[in-house]
């Protein structure tokens, strides 16, 4: 799901269309929300680990030495 967030960042940031990208990673939210609610449905009820305190939003890779 990083990727598709990368991708759609970096589509913003290039003003390009990022409708598919969008889309797709609205998708797998809504699959992850769903898998979540099946889990609890079945009993479960740990707390599940957020991102946001182990990973911060990474920029984008750069490639190469871009100094002038």
């Amino acid at each position: 799901m990083a990727d598709v967030e990368v991708s759609v960042r970096d589509r913003i940031n290039h003003d390009s269309d990022c409708t598919e990208q969008a889309l797709s990673q609205m998708s797998l939210r809504r699959k992850l929300n769903l898998l979540i609610a099946e889990w609890k449905a079945a009993g479960g009820g740990d707390v599940l680990p957020d991102g946001r305190d182990c990973v911060s939003l990474r920029p984008e890779k750069k490639v190469g030495n871009r100094r002038s």
